[in-house]
């Protein structure tokens, strides 16, 4: 068997024209006052031994099961796991909810999860939102990943679906997560930038570690600054087992669709946001919950027979790979529902811990390197975190299954053993409690049978070589706007790097083996020479695009829970304002009132208006649509009231979708704007009809060149 090295490794240490990047010095580097005493140093562990792999962890044949014995990986992680007291190392920041999930029907052909057997059962779970990188004080709407981890409470035990909204993820094997998480976390001599990425660390390693250029790609687009905790979608990143009753196994991915459909914000409004409404994430999800617009997902796998485990120019195994949905088809298999707020946000949400390693019976793992890690870390993660291997017992992580075995005391157990025999087998206590064997009915977990037959060793399978093709797929499948976004995401990001010699690294050797003219536009942006070709050749794969990639592609099939801020001054036209909430409500919509103030406002009829809020206090960026009635007397004040003019002319440059009524259409000659498919004009209730038509649409992206032009 090759002995080679991986190509993350070779393209850190060797380069037939590139210096050697562990010694880039730049003039900045001469000026750094806090030093590392590692310099010319050899990588040992903590009890002193060198290391000659610390890309790989210790496996059982290049695609086999990762292994216990790997001292090396577990002494890494086991510091990394317990860097943070008590706050989450990553994740740290989140919001959760209640609610259920309920099959369609029995999917017994797949599996024999009893969860997934019976549509008439509604299995309770628990969900957790979360950024990644920032600390608990951080921002909703900084530019990141955001975990997506459902605890679902069946009668058979607990199992944790832990994943992303992003299908893939920057590593490829466990070893490596404590070197991307210390890269990605603020720089540790300034604890610089909260919650973000744009900074010299970061961007050294994903440009030294070119396994992570697919999931930049996709922490570079739309998907990393979300609308809504619910309008994400949800993967479960590996690829996992099932298994039927009758032991046939069949690889997995699985995948959450939100009903509120896939869209995210744009990257000024998602900035103001982190200024105006830390909690604007947080807030939505509670008050969607609150008011009854419960947020729903569908779940569903995308199944792979074993027999067709290798039947992709890509390999299944492969935690940077995704399966394009236009060659293995989504099955649908159930809806959640998300229907209950927590009643103590530490109680619950904070204390609640997921572990990749809680299945249960007919769900089993692949030997994906990277989940091979995760069922050992995450355990370990919540003893430190949770005080002691009793987190079982808090309620929230409590399972609605009872729990027996010899396992006793420690820290915070709340358990009252009774009985003398803490050990299996006994006669003491007349056996119990006793083993389950798998062949009966609902019997005990057992472990598929997989084969291995090879040997043990530190090396990456060939087949998770190809770096490039899908983050190029990823790029390709963009719509225009969706590019332009990513081009301006690199540019942004990398513009905050200090050392140029990190940012033409990444334009030359990771973004020029993806896409030429987006190498070309970054370092034109970053005022760097412009890459002629990539520095390896590009990989011919069996799919140039995938629509379903793209959020232009997974809008949602009505406005339901969308909010419209209707702006009023006194001497408003009250049947307007009437007719537009009804209108909304219709649809599932939310219309709120806002005045120049908190105080009511008065109709050209004299009727006395109660305000929602006043329109500094609920910025435009907290709504996704804009209309304003007529009125001649309202018209006139908004018309000299900067705070109104401003709140048009945001929402005129984040795409959204603004309506003139009568009078009102005097506001274009004042904010100078031309009327177009998302600036709306009409004299009376006929706007309407094509107002909630473009809302449906989510963004005017016709008129993003021209909003360019408008001061933020």
């Amino acid at each position: 068997m090759s002995t080679k090295k991986p190509a993350a490794t070779q393209s850190a240490v060797a380069g037939s024209d590139t210096p050697d990047r562990h010694n880039t010095n730049t003039k900045l580097d001469s000026l750094e006052t806090f030093r590392s005493d590692a310099t010319e140093q050899a990588l040992r562990t903590n009890q002193g031994v060198k290391v000659a792999d610390n890309q790989n962890t210790l496996k059982a044949g290049a695609r086999g099961p990762s292994l216990l014995e790997d001292f090396i990986m577990r002494e890494k992680i086991t510091h990394f796991d317990h860097e943070r007291i008590p706050e989450r190392i990553v994740h740290a920041r989140g919001a959760g909810a209640h609610g259920y999930f309920q099959s369609y029907e029995s999917h017994s052909v797949l599996t024999k999860a009893g969860f997934l057997q019976d549509p008439a059962k509604k299995t309770p779970v628990f969900v957790r939102f979360s950024t990644v990188q920032g600390p608990r004080g951080s921002g909703d709407t900084v530019r990141d990943v955001r975990g997506f981890a459902v605890k679902f409470f069946t009668d058979e035990g607990n199992f944790d679906l832990v994943g992303n909204n992003m299908p893939v993820f920057f590593i490829q094997d466990a070893i490596k997560f404590p070197d991307f998480v210390h890269a990605v976390k603020p720089e540790p001599h300034n604890e610089i930038p909260t919650g973000g990425s744009a900074h010299d660390t970061f961007w050294d390693f994903v440009s030294l570690v070119p396994e992570s250029a697919h999931m930049v790609m996709w922490a570079m687009s739309d998907r990393a600054i979300p609308k809504s905790l619910r309008s994400m979608q949800g993967f479960g990143v590996h690829t996992f087992r099932l298994i039927n009753a009758e032991g046939k196994s069949r690889f997995v991915k699985f995948h959450w669709r939100p009903t509120a459909g896939t869209c995210s914000l744009v990257w000024d409004e998602a900035q103001k946001l982190a200024g105006k409404d830390t909690d604007y994430h947080r807030r939505d999800l509670w008050e969607s919950i609150e008011v009854g617009d419960y947020p729903e997902w569908e779940l569903g796998v995308q199944v792979i027979e074993e027999e067709n485990e290798h039947a992709f120019d890509f390999d299944i195994l492969d935690p940077t790979k995704l399966i394009p949905e236009e060659l293995v088809p989504i099955t649908p298999l159930g809806k959640m529902v998300l229907n209950r707020n927590p009643d103590n946000f530490f109680a619950e949400t904070e204390q609640v811990a997921f572990c990749p390693g809680h299945i249960v019976p007919g769900i089993d793992f692949s030997n994906d390197p990277l989940l091979q890690g995760r069922l050992f870390s995450y355990t370990d993660t919540q003893i430190s975190r949770l005080g002691g291997p009793n987190f079982h017992e808090i309620p929230i992580n409590r399972p609605v299954s009872p729990f027996h075995n010899g396992q006793r005391d420690a820290q915070h157990r709340t358990t009252i053993d009774k009985g003398r025999a803490s050990y299996e087998p006994n006669s003491i206590d007349g056996g119990w409690p006793k083993e389950t064997p798998a062949s009966v009915q609902d019997g005990g977990f057992d472990s598929y049978p997989e084969r291995i037959d090879a040997n043990k060793i530190r090396q990456r399978s060939e087949s998770f070589a190809d770096h490039f093709s899908q983050a190029r797929l990823f790029f390709h499948s963009m719509s225009e706007h969706e590019r332009e976004h990513i081009i301006s995401a690199y540019s942004f990001e990398l513009g905050k790097v200090e050392r140029e010699a990190i940012r033409a690294r990444e334009v030359n050797e990771i973004l020029a083996n993806i896409d030429l003219e987006l190498a070309r536009r970054v370092a034109q942006n970053l005022g760097l020479p412009a890459p002629s070709r990539g520095t390896i050749e590009v990989r011919k794969t069996s799919l140039d695009h995938s629509p379903a990639l793209s959020q232009a592609n997974l809008l949602p099939e009505s406005i339901k829970t969308r909010k419209v801020a209707i702006l009023a001054a006194n001497g408003v036209d009250g049947a307007s304002i009437d007719a537009m909430k009804k209108a909304l409500k219709a649809e599932g919509a939310h219309g709120k009132l806002l005045g120049p103030s908190s105080a009511s406002v008065k109709t050209a009829d004299g009727k006395t208006l109660a305000v929602d809020a006043s329109m500094e206090g609920s910025p435009s960026v907290t709504f996704d649509a804009v209309f304003v009635p007529g009125g001649a007397a309202s018209i006139k004040l908004l018309s000299t009231d900067g705070v109104a003019l401003h709140y048009l002319l945001e929402a005129y440059k984040h795409l959204k979708v603004i309506a003139l009524q009568g009078e009102a259409k005097q506001l274009l000659d004042v904010l100078k704007l031309e009327a177009d498919g998302g600036l709306i004009v009409g004299a009376d209730v006929k706007l309407i009809k094509p107002f909630l038509v473009a809302i449906g649409q989510h963004r005017v992206w016709d008129r993003e060149a021209k909003a360019k032009a408008i001061p933020a």
